[in-house]
């Protein structure tokens, strides 16, 4: 089962290409995501869409299109085309992430013909004569993205995905390029890393990381929303410990030499459709700046880093996670761990 995920301004031709493409890939199927919003305009309250400008924005649409993309694969096997413009590499990091979460591969190909090309090809939609309102208002909005697309080449789109300039072709040439490309390993699989989706309690090891003025390293990982210590799943077999000092090398490109001392048990109780379970912080101790220049970013797993104070973590973490991290510094000034339930220290 795999993804070809077909990327590219609004007005590129994504949707007549995916038709295109389903023919000419055995076993493959398209899902539009613009379903997904269509449905949620429906299912939604009026004022909680009014909030957002776009329905990407909305965390649940974000969910609904990678549970939908597995479920399809789940009774149909093979393929999915999916046409859908993301130009955020947020959004991009939590829908590819969650897929890979399901050990779910995404071909990422992005429809890049020449701007000039682009804004004729929008100019030039066929405006149905029952919706002329309907259909200048997706003209507007094609024109009013050229910039956020623009934007998204020169940061990140191009370096990410396998690109196919469509100047001259048709969607059949478009569609059979691609193929071509998916069939011959030309477009190789994102290299987006996602710890499978648990199916029971876990048990998590993070380690707290600080630099010469006392500050706590805090990651933003590609393959979910939100700041987080660096850490991750402790595998079957595996010491909480080590497997803290695994993650802090697979992430950040740090090899921590002594085993860190722990400083906080928090059971995380669960929460739909998380399972919840241990989470355990360790003092992983002073990075010195040569150290810290030593960090790895961009990479597979990290989309950025930081060092910052306890107040400043708290506008960036989860109340429950920064919680945690509250009291692991509290246990790390005393010389003793805490044990908490749900982010509270009893005993």
């Amino acid at each position: 089962m795999t993804v070809v995920w077909i990327n590219g301004a609004f007005g590129a031709g994504k949707t007549t290409t995916a038709r295109e493409l389903i023919e000419l890939i055995p076993n493959s199927t398209l899902f539009d995501p613009e379903v997904i919003g269509g449905a949620l305009a429906h299912l939604l309250p009026p004022k909680h869409l009014a909030e957002v400008g776009d329905f990407q924005d909305l965390p649940i649409w974000r969910r609904l299109v990678i549970d939908t993309a597995a479920a399809m694969l789940a009774e149909l096997g093979g393929t999915l085309v999916v046409p859908m413009t993301l130009l955020r590499q947020e959004y991009r990091d939590e829908i590819f992430g969650g897929l890979a979460a399901r050990r779910i591969p995404v071909n990422h190909i992005l429809l890049a013909p020449a701007e000039t090309i682009l804004r004729e090809r929008i100019a030039g939609r066929e405006v149905p004569p029952d919706l002329p309102d309907g259909e200048m208002r997706i003209r507007r909005w094609s024109f009013d993205h050229i910039e956020p697309y623009r934007a998204a080449l020169a940061s990140w789109l191009t370096a990410d995905a396998h690109p196919v300039d469509t100047s001259d072709l048709t969607p059949y040439q478009t569609a059979a390029r691609i193929a071509e490309a998916v069939n011959s390993g030309a477009v190789p699989v994102c290299d987006i890393v996602q710890t499978p989706e648990p199916t029971a309690e876990t048990l998590a090891a993070g380690v707290l990381l600080f630099d010469e003025q006392d500050r706590v390293l805090l990651v933003d990982p590609t393959y979910k929303p939100g700041w987080e210590f660096p850490g991750g799943v402790v595998e079957p077999g595996e010491a909480p410990a080590r497997a803290g000092m695994r993650e802090v090398a697979e992430e950040t490109g740090i090899h921590l030499e002594e085993v860190p001392s722990l400083l906080v048990v928090d059971w995380e109780r669960p929460a739909p459709p998380g399972f919840g379970g241990l989470r355990l912080l360790f003092d992983g101790g002073l990075l010195a700046s040569a150290e810290a220049e030593r960090l790895l970013l961009p990479g597979p797993e990290l989309r950025d880093w930081r060092f910052v104070t306890e107040e400043e973590a708290a506008e960036l973490l989860p109340p429950v996670r920064y919680e945690r991290l509250r009291w692991a510094l509290r246990a790390r000034e005393r010389g003793a761990a805490f044990y908490l339930e749900a982010g509270v220290p009893l005993g």
